[in-house]
Parts: structure tokens; C-alpha cells; sequence
């Protein structure tokens, strides 16, 4: 059926990188997490995980790289090998605007500065700089091996902002610091990955189904190493949502794990 005013073509969805940046608490591995200002045009008060969308100035700019190669990270993810080069300078760029922790090292592999860094955070927040600038300007070099590749979420078609987002795992680096110095949000700090789901069943944040299953996915392990060492098969999520239908009217592979999971005491939101 070709798309009329009656029944519009769904949005194409903008390629964007998440990153669960996690470490280890004496109970159980810790998650950095955010909850957006209510302004946010998406995902407003939800909490969430650091992310953003991808630059395009990055996919084909002359950046210093280590670790798995672009190539990779297109197999893993099924993307475009440009697009898969931008997804992960994404990722290092918007861990370092929304927390300040950066997954890069100095060109002699000494661990940087984020401190004095400061004014170059803000320069990429404003989109002043690319990633890629950035690194040289800094002699600096991103380092892909500090990522691993953990899921891949759509949103429906019938959302107005749409966003082909993959999901990183990264480990916080010996030395950095995750912090909330970020305009995007109200709140931010660490908790373990059940507390966070506890928090969630208690109405005390709101989790959209994606973080919600990445944070299943950390709490069944122990240590970060454990958790760094599972290879997960990546296979696209794209629930389906009924016009007009709140988040509990989402329909994917775990969606009465989390209907059952969600508040009861809390009206879910319109999407």
C-alpha cells in the first residue's frame, strides 16, 4: 500500500549509540545511569543510560583508532561499515559529553586528562567540534577495544523521533570518574543493576524497555570481567506499538516479563 495523509511512511529512524558504562560494587556490578530533564523532546524523565545520535563528520575522518576495526563492528551490529565507524565514535563522544569518562588514551597510551579536557567537552556538547577533531587536537586515540557490542533496539514506526540504536557495554576506566555535568539531565549516579529494576517496580524511575533489558542483562552476572566476556548474539528489537497506545501496550519478545515488572501505583506514559 503506498503511503497517503491517511496512512504517512513511518520515520526513518536516525542511527544512535548508547553506552552502559558499569563497574564493580561490593554488591554486585554498578550501572551509570541518568534521568533526562522533563524538557528532554525524548524520553523526557526517564532513566536512562549515556547516548546520543551519530555525527556524520566522523564516518569518514582520519582518526587515530585501536582496536577492533570498523569492519567489525559492522558484522557485529549488521550495519554499513561507515555507519558502523560513526556508531562507535558516537559512543566515545557522548560518554565523555554526558559523564565526562573518555574511552580514549594519549598517543603514547598514557590515560588523559578529563579535567582539563573540560572546554573540549564543551566545544562537542555544542556540536562546535566532531569527535574526530577533537582526538587530533588532543593527540589523542579512541580505543575500540574498551567497547563491546551488547544489543540493538528500534523504535516503532509510528513514533514521531525515531532511533536504530545500538548498545555498548564499556567498563569505567581505572582513574575516571562518571559525573552529572550535562545540561540533559536532573540526576545521575550509580546503583546496581537490581536496584535499579527494584527502583523501577517501585516507582521510583521510569525505564524504557530497552534499558530495562540491558539491565537484566548486567544483573545476571557478578563482576564486570564475567560480564565482558559474554559474546551476545546481536539481532535487531523493533516492538510494535497500537496508535495512541501507552508503553504497556508494547509488543516484543519480553513484554509480560515487562508489563509484570512495571509499577502498579503508576499510570505507564503515552508514548
Amino acid at each position: 500500500m503506498t503511503p497517503d495523509a491517511q496512512n504517512p511512511a513511518p520515520p526513518v529512524p536516525r542511527d544512535a549509540a548508547t553506552v552502559v558504562l558499569v563497574r564493580d560494587g561490593a554488591d554486585g556490578i554498578e550501572v551509570f545511569l541518568q534521568r533526562r530533564v522533563q524538557q528532554m523532546a525524548f524520553a523526557g524523565g526517564m532513566t536512562v543510560f549515556p547516548g546520543g545520535g551519530v555525527d556524520p563528520r566522523d564516518g569518514d575522518a582520519d582518526l587515530a583508532w585501536e582496536g577492533p576495526a570498523a569492519s567489525w563492528w559492522a558484522e557485529r551490529f549488521g550495519a554499513a561499515e561507515r555507519d558502523a565507524r560513526q556508531l562507535v565514535c558516537a559512543a566515545v563522544r557522548e560518554t565523555f559529553e554526558e559523564c565526562g569518562v573518555l574511552l580514549v588514551t594519549g598517543s603514547d597510551g598514557a590515560a588523559p586528562d578529563a579535567a582539563a579536557l573540560a572546554p573540549a567537552r564543551e566545544r562537542l556538547e555544542a556540536k562546535e567540534i566532531s569527535l574526530a577533531q577533537f582526538l587530533r587536537d588532543e593527540d589523542l586515540v579512541l580505543r575500540a577495544d574498551l567497547l563491546r557490542p551488547l544489543a540493538h533496539w528500534i523504535t516503532p514506526k509510528n513514533e514521531k523521533r525515531r532511533y536504530d540504536t545500538r548498545f555498548f557495554l564499556a567498563a569505567l576506566p581505572d582513574g575516571q570518574r562518571a559525573d552529572d555535568r550535562t545540561s540533559e539531565v536532573e540526576e545521575a549516579g550509580w546503583r546496581t543493576a537490581a536496584q535499579a529494576l527494584a527502583d523501577f517496580s517501585a516507582g521510583r524511575c521510569f525505564l524504557l524497555p530497552p534499558t530495562w533489558s540491558q539491565l537484566r542483562a548486567v544483573a545476571e552476572h557478578r563482576t564486570v570481567a564475567d560480564l565482558l566476556a559474554v559474546e551476545p548474539v546481536i539481532e535487531p528489537v523493533e516492538p510494535e506499538l497500537p496508535l495512541g497506545g501507552a508503553i504497556d501496550s508494547l509488543r516484543f519478545a519480553q513484554a509480560a516479563e515487562y508489563r509484570a515488572a512495571m509499577p502498579s501505583t503508576t499510570p505507564p506514559p503515552v508514548l
